[in-house]
């Protein structure tokens, strides 16, 4: 019986808190652990909840817990703490992030959302129409270690310069200690999707510099300080690259079965958990 999907102890130790919760009346509570095993086993085989293995009890009951853990912010608690870990123990690079998207092609079954999901619910379902056909795009930053730090979804047809800005000031990532928490780094890596004056700018003004290649037969003289592209540093983007790669192996985050935007970011923050806990351990041993 595979176990490959589920939680080590040690992992488990590190997050139980945020999941489980004192409970004094009412019917026993099923076992937090095992119900999120039974959520990564779905987001790492990309099966249908109705599918879920016995070991793990009703499937509806933990398709139940991920709705619950979803819409009360456990799942962006869980990985808020990790990364507090991540830069407690000089796990995270703060001085070189990189920034970049990828488009995941959705099913039929993730159409049709209509108006539900709430207040929290996009309006497009982050879903919409593209070369790849129905697909949702998610954009993404990371370290130079291959830490996810922040993301978003959009509709598949908008650009990736769009979101940049909004990604960029979504980073906070906490200290354990009294402080400000980190929102910038001193160089940001990006492909020639990213060339536009206003991100210059904007990097020009939070004292970022921004590594990314000007596109070809643009002539006019860029805004800012002189651009010389720095071919060394240039080249570790393909960290965000094998990065977007493991994340893929979760087959919920290939292909895109959710109706929800909400239940799909849910997902991806869970690949990311995933993605930081065996980053923190793997230095761990």
């Amino acid at each position: 019986m595979s176990r490959r999907y589920e939680l080590p102890e040690e992992a488990w130790e590190l997050i139980a808190d945020l999941f489980s919760r004192p409970q004094r009346t009412g019917r026993p509570r099923r076992d937090d652990r095992l119900m999120l095993n039974g959520i990564f086993w779905v987001l790492c085989s990309g099966a249908a909840w109705r599918d879920l293995p016995e070991r793990f009890g009703p499937w509806s009951t933990v398709y139940q817990r991920f709705r619950d853990w979803r819409d009360d912010g456990t799942f962006t608690k869980v990985l808020e703490r990790l990364h507090i870990r991540l830069r407690e123990d000089g796990l995270i690079d703060l001085e070189t992030w990189m920034i970049d998207s990828t488009s995941i092609r959705a099913t039929r079954a993730a159409a049709g959302g209509g108006k539900k999901g709430g207040p929290q619910e996009p309006l497009s379902h982050a879903l919409g129409r593209s070369r790849g056909g129905l697909t949702t795009k998610i954009h993404l930053l990371c370290d130079a270690k291959g830490v996810p730090l922040s993301f978003l979804l959009s509709p598949g047809q908008h650009s990736d310069i769009r979101h940049a800005q909004p990604l960029l000031d979504q980073v906070r990532l906490p200290s354990a200690h009294r402080g400000r928490p980190r929102t910038r780094c001193r160089q940001l890596l990006a492909d020639k999707g990213y060339d536009a004056d206003d991100l210059r700018r904007y990097c020009d003004r939070r004292g970022i510099r921004p590594v990314i290649p000007q596109r070809k037969g643009v002539r006019k003289p860029k805004p800012g300080r002189p651009r010389t592209l720095n071919k060394p540093s240039y080249r570790k983007r393909n960290v965000i690259e094998r990065l977007f790669g493991w994340l893929k192996s979760c087959r919920r985050i290939a292909t895109r079965y959710d109706k929800l935007a909400t239940s799909f970011s849910a997902m991806f923050t869970l690949a990311c958990i995933r993605r930081c806990l065996r980053h923190y351990f793997s230095y761990k041993t």
